[in-house]
């Protein structure tokens, strides 16, 4: 007897990763961006050059190490999930279900991260 419950729950465990890769990149983003507001909001008060480090540059890391992260945990989670499925017996796997779209998904969206991450670093 097959069951598919299996493999769908696998796939639901992916797209959780995936939701979660989404919201870190997003929190990092939004960090990141934080830091240029403070920017133009300091540059605006005092037009003098500050310091070649500041509280900013961390605010930028700290947004693009969130972005990686989420990056490559849904690129680790498309890896695993693709690797479970191809231990399941053919009987759990449902015939009519692309099984190819969601890690193709989580691979093309950790990618964009990626490319993020590099745009935020620039």
């Amino acid at each position: 007897m097959s069951d598919p419950r299996v493999f769908f729950a696998s796939e639901r465990t992916l797209l959780a990763w995936i939701r979660t890769g989404l919201t870190i990149m997003g929190f990092g983003f939004v960090v990141a961006r934080f830091g240029l507001f403070l920017t133009l909001l300091a540059a605006q008060r005092a037009p003098a050059a500050g310091p070649a480090w500041s509280p900013t540059h961390f605010s930028n890391l700290v947004g693009i190490v969130l972005v990686l992260l989420g990056a490559v945990s849904m690129l680790f989670a498309a890896h695993q999930h693709r690797v479970y499925v191809r231990s399941l017996p053919v009987e759990d796997l449902p015939p009519s279900h692309n099984r190819a779209f969601p890690v193709v998904l989580a691979v093309l969206l950790g990618l964009l991260g990626l490319a993020l991450a590099a745009y935020l670093a620039v």
